[in-house]
């Protein structure tokens, strides 16, 4: 797996210091970015935490999914975290090690006590020494908190435990932006109370790693709790590999609600779908991705927003408006920039393959967040983008109304026809996936080809328009 290395100074080691009346954790920072511009060692956040007891479990849930694979076990999951100041909350982040499943804390306003949040992104290896430390905090036990953006540490009363930062993986950095694509076209389809949450989450079977049959892959609301289906019926929403919600059991006692978010529900193809449960002060949420097998990093979902020619130069100039929102609003952006929503839309998309947008279920919006990653990643990232790109240039599309011809480098010819806006195509990826992980490169290729001859033409209109 790809790692990003990043180099950090820090001006002292952090420290845990206890004493009778509180256990006070210590967070050392390195240079990291604010809303000033770059900072040595910029404070980040000093508090307490409201449910000490909540929040620990919460962070716990999250380093589980990080440490776990729930497919293909065998083999070495990560353990990176990510931590996110919003200005009035902290977001924890994490992916699981075969990158189908997708965590996130968010420890709002009334999670937090004494202390104002900063503004800034880090990753962290939390490790075991760490993870006992947080089961061991109490329900009395008072937690202070304080996070920099690029290590974090708790205090309890056995004393320090620190954690230094580590590499991010680059299929992180995919994950990052496809789950937020994907997590945009969810809507909220059932809420549980607390009682019938835990009775429906504790009565889910076990898979094997792998995916079973048995499992059940549609839920659908039926008065205040969830039954299984077999079907995808109007209102259901799709859970492959039940037993990837396990990390929810870690707070299922403090949790006082159960949110499932999710597309709607069309054909009987797998769908992505979120899970939230709803604690005193924050929020926990796992999105999993449409089967246990296939991983965020290669849905493809971003990749016809990427297509655009303007999708870069937008993207830097959106990155510009940023001002670490914790709800972006895009109505706002398109009247600062000057863009069209769907603009604007689409350069979030390219900022999300850098790390820096997210996508908040709960809130319906988009929010801010810093990774020190460069925007060259993005053609790195998506092969399908280069290979498309690379038979543009190479003239090997032809366009013929609505039917787009593309000959490949080895002479096969592929056809791509547009309906209502859906291209299909007659290779093999179309025929495996049908849509379903993005477009294929010779839709991508049509597509690009379409989008610059209108371009062209609006270009000759304003030409025109001046001439007369």
């Amino acid at each position: 797996m790809t790692r990003s290395l990043q180099a950090v100074a820090y001006r002292r080691p952090s420290v845990l210091e206890s004493s009778a009346d509180e256990q006070r954790l210590g967070l050392e920072t390195s240079r990291g970015a604010t809303p000033s511009g770059a900072e040595d060692h910029p404070r980040f956040f000093a508090g307490f935490l409201t449910s000490p007891q909540v929040a620990s479990a919460g962070l716990l849930a999250v380093a589980d999914v990080a440490a776990a694979r729930y497919y293909q076990r065998q083999l070495r999951a990560s353990l990176d975290p990510v931590v996110t100041g919003n200005g009035d909350r902290l977001r924890f982040e994490s992916f699981s090690g075969c990158g189908g499943v997708y965590a996130r804390l968010d420890v709002l306003e009334p999670g937090l006590d004494g202390g104002e949040v900063g503004h800034g992104t880090t990753n962290v290896d939390v490790n075991n020494p760490l993870r006992e430390a947080l089961s061991r905090i109490g329900s009395d036990d008072p937690l202070h908190l304080r996070v920099g953006p690029e290590e974090l540490a708790v205090t309890t009363l056995d004393g320090p435990v620190v954690e230094k930062k580590v590499p991010l993986p680059d299929r992180w950095l995919r994950g990052f932006a496809e789950a937020q694509v994907i997590a945009a076209g969810f809507d909220l389809r059932a809420e549980l109370p607390a009682a019938e949450a835990v009775r429906f989450l504790r009565a889910l079977p076990r898979g094997t790693g792998r995916g079973s049959a048995a499992d059940p892959r549609w839920v659908v609301p039926a008065g205040r709790t969830l039954r299984p289906t077999t079907r995808p019926v109007p209102g259901a929403v799709c859970l492959p590999g039940p037993e990837r919600l396990i990390a929810l059991q870690r707070v299922l006692r403090h949790a006082t609600a159960l949110r499932v978010y999710g597309p709607a529900a069309t054909g009987a193809a797998s769908a992505a779908g979120a899970w939230e449960a709803v604690l005193p002060g924050m929020r926990l949420t796992l999105t999993l991705s449409p089967d246990a097998s296939r991983g965020f990093s290669g849905e493809g979902g971003v990749l016809d927003s990427l297509a655009t020619d303007e999708a870069a130069e937008d993207a830097e100039l959106i990155s510009v408006l940023l001002a670490w929102e914790p709800r972006i609003d895009i109505a706002d952006l398109a009247a600062s920039s000057g863009l069209t929503a769907e603009r604007v839309r689409a350069a979030l998309v390219r900022l999300g393959t850098s790390g820096r947008v997210g996508y908040d279920t709960a809130e319906a919006a988009y929010f801010h967040r810093e990774l020190p990653y460069d925007a060259e990643r993005v053609e790195r990232h998506n092969p399908r983008l280069r290979s498309a790109r690379a038979l543009v240039a190479a003239g090997a599309v032809a366009l013929d109304g609505p039917l787009g011809t593309v000959t490949a480098q080895d002479g096969h010819v592929h056809r791509v026809r547009d309906e209502a806006g859906t291209l299909s195509c007659s290779c093999l990826w179309w025929a495996k996936y049908r849509g379903g992980r993005g477009p294929c490169k010779h839709a991508l290729a049509v597509r690009m080809v379409r989008r610059g001859g209108a371009a062209a033409e609006q270009d000759r209109a304003r030409v025109d328009g001046g001439v007369r």
